[in-house]
């Protein structure tokens, strides 16, 4: 895209360096967030809270992935010290998911900095609402500091989340995409909580939904190690249902979540069978990987990769759920549904699709098209709930 055509898009970071006395004066200020939390000319939201006089930082904050964006999906941490400035850093990947009275006595206000995918099982959403509920509790307040949905805040993708599937891959009854900014989803969980956050939200400029992230003008951090680029984001609603099943969904690969395989998958054919089908701006491409990591490790797939070719008319949940029906049409039998983590607990599909449809019915001729047409449906009713709140029309 050439430079010219690129907006002026500034995030809620860039505002609060420009106005942190509005914001933070008189507060012991405590930071969550990793290193997509920056300004459009590369500065930390760490930096700015630590250089500003108007307030005083006293503690970070770390989900998953860590605080420097350093360790890998699921791998759990414990509290550190940051050696530059000599405070804490909160781990809410370990002991604990959600800010503790002890860890919130040292702050009066958590400023809250991500860049999101706008995807129910991203996990920063989650840690998002365990804080709210937690800050709610406590009395403090949180500032979100909104950036854009990286795939624009139109569309609305998948079925929404049954009671009773919380985890922390889905944390709140919203479909798969929700078409919603960082800041737009905490007001929705204020709204729908009690008791309530006392919530702000420091808001974007100069943002439209139509825009996908390239357009805005700001830097791509990647937002966890497996999220490197655009094609990545575009694709991962749908391909994430792989990891709840024995294929590899590319970790360990230079293309993650883009390139899905296993030893045993016949990938000219696969690639074939799902091109034949016609979906709308996707083209199938077999693929051969060798991940340096989790799934297969070390192991020759066949695969396919998922090459996006019309944003505007691709489906990400729609395709990856007849992906999946078709892998396990083809090679039904290897495929198989990994089983639940730990004795008592739901398989990892039920819990990243938000209920036990898709692995007990998939197999079933047609199913596939009548999961995709409800959740279509949901999603359709469910976009007219978001709508009192969103702050960019």
């Amino acid at each position: 895209m050439e430079l010219s055509k690129l907006q002026s898009v500034r995030s809620g970071a860039d505002r609060l360096e420009q106005s942190a006395l509005a914001y933070l004066a008189g507060k012991r200020i405590g930071v969550l967030t990793n290193p997509t939390g920056i300004t459009r000319h590369f500065r930390s939201t760490v930096d700015v809270c630590a250089g500003q006089s108007a307030g005083k930082l006293t503690a970070l904050f770390a989900c998953e992935h860590g605080i420097r964006g350093e360790r890998q999906a699921g791998l759990l941490f414990e509290d550190e010290t940051e050696p530059a400035l000599g405070i804490p850093v909160f781990s809410l990947y370990g002991k604990h998911r959600a800010p503790t009275p002890e860890m919130l006595e040292t702050v009066d206000a958590i400023v809250f900095d991500f860049q999101d995918l706008g995807v129910r099982f991203y996990t920063y959403l989650t840690t998002l609402i365990y804080t709210m509920q937690a800050c709610a509790k406590a009395g403090k307040e949180l500032i979100v500091l909104d950036r854009p949905n990286p795939l624009g805040g139109r569309n609305v993708e998948g079925g929404i989340l049954r009671d009773g599937y919380q985890s922390m891959v889905g944390g709140w009854p919203v479909p798969f995409r929700t078409g919603l900014t960082i800041g737009e989803f905490a007001r929705l969980i204020q709204d729908q909580s009690e008791p309530k956050c006392n919530l702000q939200v420091v808001p974007l400029e100069g943002w439209r939904r139509d825009m996908e992230y390239p357009e805005t003008g700001l830097p791509w951090v990647m937002p966890s190690p497996n999220m490197p680029t655009m094609d990545t984001v575009r694709v991962y609603a749908g391909t994430c249902l792989f990891e709840g099943t024995n294929l590899s969904e590319g970790r360990g690969t230079t293309r993650p979540f883009e390139m899905i395989g296993a030893p045993w998958l016949d990938a000219g054919r696969v690639a074939d069978s799902m091109n034949r089908r016609g979906l709308p701006g996707v083209t199938f491409h077999p693929v051969y990987f060798t991940p340096m990591f989790s799934k297969h490790k070390g192991e020759l797939c066949g695969g396919v990769q998922v090459y996006v070719n019309d944003p505007a008319e691709y489906r990400a949940v729609r395709t990856g759920l007849y992906l999946l029906e078709q892998i396990q049409e083809m090679h039904g039998d290897h495929f198989s549904w990994l089983p639940p983590f730990k004795e008592g607990s739901r398989s990892f599909i039920d819990l990243l699709t938000g209920s036990d449809k898709v692995r007990l019915t998939l197999h079933e001729p047609g199913d596939a098209e009548r999961i995709a047409d409800e959740w279509d449906r949901e999603a359709a009713e469910w976009a007219k709930t978001r709508e009192a709140y969103l702050l960019y029309e």
